[in-house]
């Protein structure tokens, strides 16, 4: 169920990246705060979305782990910003960020994931896109737009991924499709191409993978 890869990014792209993570792909930190950031050695690549859109099976299907990213028990558990290095010698590192779109969070917990990831986003300089994660049966809802446009702010290019597209039909999803990327055209900082996966069926997971890459090399 692979989608063809899209023209920017060339076969031998896709096999370098399927290599590289093919390899080395371990663990490295959490950082509850802003001091226990990693120092900005290597290009990054951030994960973002809702508690339940699918963020660790996305992340264990790019790296081919079956769970070097843990999905909470409780959605919206996680709020740190964990971070995994790629590569030996290391070539990157991938950043997941905690859940947004809390339902039964408390206020004081949410504003400080809010500060948390405003100053992350802001202020590191070797992160070179975000992923914005988004469920196919659902679309873009507020929380969405909200991080979105906290992504425009800070000026951090981000590429919109549609996640769980095996469980929509073909018409829902690509009505989904053209609805998010309506959307992101209103978005200054927001990649035009969208990418529609299935962590599940492997749909799109290669081109997402070169993707990652091609971000992680750009200067």
């Amino acid at each position: 169920m692979e989608t063809p890869a899209p023209p920017e990014l060339p076969p031998e792209l896709v096999e370098q990246a399927r290599r590289l993570f093919a390899g080395r792909v371990e663990f490295l930190l959490s950082a509850p705060q802003l001091q226990f950031l990693p120092e900005p050695d290597f290009p990054e690549v951030a994960f973002s979305g809702r508690s339940n859109v699918g963020k660790s099976s996305l992340i264990n299907a790019v790296t081919g782990r079956k769970a070097i990213a843990r999905a909470s028990v409780t959605p919206g558990r996680t709020q740190e910003l964990n971070f995994f290095e790629v590569g030996d010698p290391v070539q990157m590192r991938l950043v997941d960020m905690p859940g947004y779109g809390f339902a039964k969070a408390p206020v004081k917990v949410v504003e400080r994931w809010k500060q948390l990831v405003r100053t992350f986003l802001m202020g590191r300089t070797v992160l070179r896109r975000t992923l914005v994660l988004v469920d196919s049966r659902h679309g873009i809802k507020p929380p969405d737009l909200e991080m979105m446009k906290m992504l425009d702010e800070a000026a951090v290019g981000y590429r919109l991924v549609l996640t769980k597209a095996d469980k929509v039909k073909a018409s829902e999803l690509e009505a989904t499709r053209a609805a998010v990327a309506a959307e992101a055209r209103k978005h200054s900082a927001a990649y035009p191409q969208l990418h529609v996966t299935s962590a599940e069926k492997g749909m799109g997971i290669a081109e997402l993978r070169a993707a990652i890459l091609a971000d992680a090399l750009q200067r």
